[in-house]
């Protein structure tokens, strides 16, 4: 248990970007076996996402007690999934996982690196560490203060806090079309919670361009980051 309360309000707007989640999802979905942890679970539409997924163990940690609450009526009767209110530094050195994830959760930490190296430490050897996050502090806006974001990445950012032992395998933009709408938000629209008419629009215009485009652009421009560490010593 924790006293932190999560001071945003977007998550369940954020919910009905299908495209999006399954977009990000299928570059997530082979690093997914055995044991995972999801770190900052949120209200569980990441979770969700991954229902289908077949894992021996599926830890949600949210450090919000009432979002915790929430979650855990979520996936109640879900094989292998239970809900922890906590973070990464609340797990027993013993605990380990074949994947870790931080699906926009890393920009929320202040101490980004110590985090990782901490979550490193719970892989298991070959397990897979992944961290999506909003790309490019040029991007910032009110709407990243709005909901806690400390930083947006770059890649020089991203891998300068490689955790030790850990073998970066790949990271990629994502969204080149994302942008549009991010800029459109931080110059004029100024808003510091979305709308669900404009999540809506960029899920179902935006992101079906990006599935087309990205890879035009090689995965070198976008709004979100992904990267992805394997963890390689014992």
């Amino acid at each position: 248990m924790t006293d932190y309360r999560y001071r945003g309000s977007e998550l369940s707007i954020f919910e009905k970007a299908d495209n999006w989640k399954a977009y990000w999802g299928a570059f997530v979905r082979p690093y997914l076996r055995g044991d995972v942890a999801e770190v900052g679970a949120g209200l569980g539409a990441n979770t969700s996402r991954f229902a289908d997924v077949a894992v021996r163990r599926w830890l949600c940690l949210e450090p919000d007690a009432d979002l915790a609450v929430e979650l855990r009526e979520k996936v109640a009767g879900w094989s292998g999934r239970e809900v922890r209110c906590g973070t990464i530094a609340g797990l027993s050195p013993q605990e380990r996982f074949d994947a870790i994830l931080y699906i926009d959760v890393l920009e929320h930490i202040e101490e980004d690196r110590a985090e990782l190296a901490a979550a490193a430490s719970h892989l298991r050897p070959g397990g897979a560490l992944i961290v999506l996050s909003p790309a490019h502090m040029w991007l910032y806006s009110e709407f990243d203060a709005a909901i806690g974001h400390f930083r947006r990445y770059t890649r020089a950012s991203l891998r300068a806090i490689s955790p030790e032992g850990a073998r970066l395998e790949r990271m990629l933009f994502l969204d080149c079309a994302g942008i549009l709408a991010s800029l459109a938000n931080r110059a004029a629209l100024r808003r510091r919670t979305p709308s669900a008419r404009m999540i809506l629009a960029w899920d179902r215009f935006l992101v079906p361009w990006s599935r087309r485009l990205d890879g035009w652009f090689r995965f070198k421009f976008g709004k979100s980051l992904l990267a992805v560490w394997i963890r390689t010593d014992e």
